[in-house]
């Protein structure tokens, strides 16, 4: 009996404290441990009031609506929490999507001027023919007709023609087949165009190959020029001693 009564006691002593902050039957957040202390704290002179009926024990105990209220802000508390996480993931899903959709549309338009690009390199030497047929008067009928819808073509398509006669000289948009010197011109200057140049957009597709002409004042003095003797003797002496 004796250890019967050993075990009780200690079991007695035995105290076992669940710290878990979510309640594994209810699922509901329990109070901190500040506040579970001092509910604690405050149940003692709640508990001595309620002993002595005169009510001069002590303050008033923490009521049950307390301990509610400090569980709900708690609740609250953790879903704005888990509410701001939420907001930033999805934020940052959203500024990914829209580089992404930046970068398809970049893309996509590369894609397409170089297409372009190629398909109008590749027609370049038929309208070189179809110009030289507009210069000689050749570009009638039905002929016209093809020539006019393919310019309408390339002109959707944003391809552009450049180089004419006057225009200056330009190393990044023009190609100098042949030099000379002219005193019509006052600078660095494309007189004649034997072929057009070919853009789209920035890109060059073809420069103007043209002839180029510079002032006459930048032309170089003539080399190997004869130049007169120059006189300086006394022309009695190319005479001869007199008589």
């Amino acid at each position: 009996m004796s250890d019967d009564r050993d075990v009780e006691q200690e079991a007695a002593k035995l105290v076992i404290n669940d710290k878990r902050r979510i309640d594994p039957v209810t699922g509901a957040v329990r109070p901190s441990t500040g506040a579970s202390t001092s509910a604690a704290g405050a149940a003692a002179p709640a508990a001595a009031g309620a002993a002595d009926p005169s009510g001069a024990g002590g303050d008033e105990g923490l009521q049950p609506e307390d301990v509610g209220s400090v569980s709900d802000q708690d609740q609250i508390t953790l879903l704005q929490m888990e509410l701001a996480e939420r907001t930033q993931d999805l934020q940052r899903v959203q500024a990914e999507y829209l580089n992404y959709r930046r970068r398809v549309d970049r893309d996509r338009d590369v894609a397409r001027d170089q297409a372009v690009a190629g398909v109008v390199t590749d027609l370049l030497p038929v309208l070189d023919d179809i110009g030289r047929a507009a210069e000689h008067g050749e570009l009638v009928g039905g002929f016209k007709s093809v020539a006019d819808a393919l310019s309408g073509v390339l002109g959707k398509l944003g391809v552009e023609t450049f180089g004419q006669p006057g225009e200056p000289f330009d190393p990044l948009r023009h190609e100098a087949l042949m030099h000379t010197y002219s005193d019509e011109v006052t600078q660095t200057t494309s007189i004649q165009v034997f072929q057009p140049g070919y853009r789209l957009g920035e890109r060059i597709l073809r420069p103007a190959r043209v002839v180029v002409a510079d002032p006459t004042e930048a032309l170089p003095p003539a080399e190997g020029a004869a130049e007169e003797p120059a006189d300086t003797g006394d022309p009695q002496d190319a005479e001869g001693p007199s008589a």
